[in-house]
């Protein structure tokens, strides 16, 4: 099977439990992984996000294959909110 068709049919759990082991180094349970791991769990997780999240968040992979980048002003847009839950600036 190669690494198309594994994305297609991986199940949303199993893309979690292989982010998971590329961030932290560590599957859910505890367990160490390995540099070959690792490695391979970033290139499927990867894979999956182009494939089927087609997300647009920064840092992640685009459906054309290429990392989202967003510039500093998209981001403070993005985070800036007019409804502020509090603000202590009388402090």
């Amino acid at each position: 099977m190669d690494l198309l068709q594994l994305v297609d049919n991986m199940s949303e759990e199993m893309y979690l439990r292989l982010k998971c082991a590329a961030e932290t180094g560590k599957w859910p349970e505890g367990t160490v992984v390995d540099q070959a791991q690792k490695e391979s769990a970033l290139q499927i997780i990867m894979a999956y996000q182009s494939r089927r999240l087609n997300s647009d968040e920064m840092m992640s992979i685009a459906p054309n294959g290429e990392m989202v980048v967003k510039t500093k002003r998209q981001l403070k847009e993005r985070f800036t909110d007019d409804k502020n839950i509090a603000r202590f600036s009388d402090l």
